[in-house]
């Protein structure tokens, strides 16, 4: 299979980093998805293998947009004809270099490029991705069935909210345009979605989707560790932990489960062990509910409540979640730090949010 990561005559490229689960799938249009070039013959036919592999994908929960250099109106038209303009999410269609579309897509998307992957049938369109973001896995369409069978590609786990990923991602674009028009404040704006979080202890049945959180999550995940459905269902059934998982709705549709903590019980204190939540809640005001909810079981139970961080380069948005919840540095060793909570003053949930508490 061609992956391509060659350089260019200019300049050589930097070594690729160890790939990660791919979590989208870029793909070209020309030749690509379809057979001809749009703008040339009139009329293409659609490539049905490539389809199905699109959908086959999709229910697996991973996403799909487009980097194509074409006329958007004519290639958004096809797709819509095609019934496959759902199937993409934030697709770039210009005339930019590809490298520069895919970062687009990245930020839309808030996912790190190394979760990428780009299939093109033009090498040289491979070459200049592969130049421009190296963190890109980048493939011939010729050979996408190899491709598609490399481990990278096949998700540990396919849950029941796998096949729901798409429409949860088109939710939050309908949410970010309802945003972009509302005139208010941010909090009149939050209040207005309708937000219900709920807190639960984590069941076997969660355990396939926490797994995958821990995974995936990197930007708010505390420790950057990962667990195995196996380490998590021990520990769910452990009396010395507790194990939480946090989902959200809102007026869209739902969220899925968001979050999870691991908290390590002992006599005089609780350590947190693990907290992280989706980076699809960032904008939301709600990254602190299941932290402060921790910490209220502790008040209750009379104990202190510590937490490991460890520096990833990636979780900045964790440690400032944990400083805004009041806690202060206490030790560190490297980048691992050990933090303490400040019970005298623990925040109530947003007003904008309602909070369920599932025993």
């Amino acid at each position: 299979m061609s992956v391509t990561t060659a350089a260019t005559a200019a300049a050589p490229l930097p070594e690729k980093p160890k790939q990660g689960r791919i979590k989208c799938i870029v793909w070209d249009l020309d030749n690509t998805l379809w057979n001809g070039v749009l703008l040339e013959d009139g009329d293409v036919t659609v490539r049905p293998a490539v389809v199905e592999r699109i959908h086959e994908l999709d229910r697996m929960g991973i996403l799909h947009s487009v980097a194509s250099k074409n006329d958007r109106d004519a290639a958004m038209e096809k797709l819509r004809a095609l019934g496959l303009e759902e199937m993409f999410l934030y697709p770039q269609i210009n005339w930019n270099p590809k490298s520069d579309s895919i970062r687009h897509i990245a930020k839309a998307l808030n996912l790190g490029l190394d979760a990428f992957a780009f299939v093109d049938d033009q090498e040289f369109e491979r070459a200049e991705v592969a130049h421009g973001v190296p963190e890109v896995t980048c493939v011939d369409i010729l050979e996408l069935d190899e491709a598609l069978a490399r481990p990278e590609f096949r998700p540990r786990f396919v849950t029941d909210e796998s096949a729901l990923r798409r429409g949860m991602y088109r939710s939050q674009i309908a949410r970010d345009e309802l945003e972009g028009d509302f005139v208010g404040t941010n909090e009149e704006f939050l209040a207005g979605l309708e937000m219900s979080f709920t807190i639960a202890p984590a069941r076997r049945e969660d355990l396939q989707r926490a797994e995958e959180l821990t995974v995936r999550t990197n930007q708010l995940n505390s420790t950057g560790r990962t667990y195995s459905y196996e380490e998590l269902d021990a520990l769910r059934e452990s009396p010395d932990h507790l194990l939480l998982v946090a989902s959200l709705t809102d007026r869209f549709g739902g969220y899925g489960k968001i979050g999870l903590a691991l908290v390590e019980k002992g006599e005089d204190a609780w350590w947190l062990r693990m907290m992280l939540m989706s980076c699809r809640v960032m904008s939301r005001g709600v990254g602190m509910v299941l932290l402060n909810h921790i910490l209220r079981l502790a008040v209750d139970a009379g104990v202190a409540v510590r937490a490991d961080f460890v520096e990833t380069g990636r979780n900045r948005m964790m440690q400032i979640t944990y400083a805004f919840a009041g806690f202060g540095e206490v030790s560190r060793d490297g980048a691992h730090v050990v933090l303490e909570a400040d019970l005298t003053a623990v925040q109530p949930p947003p007003a904008y949010v309602r909070v369920e508490i599932v025993e």
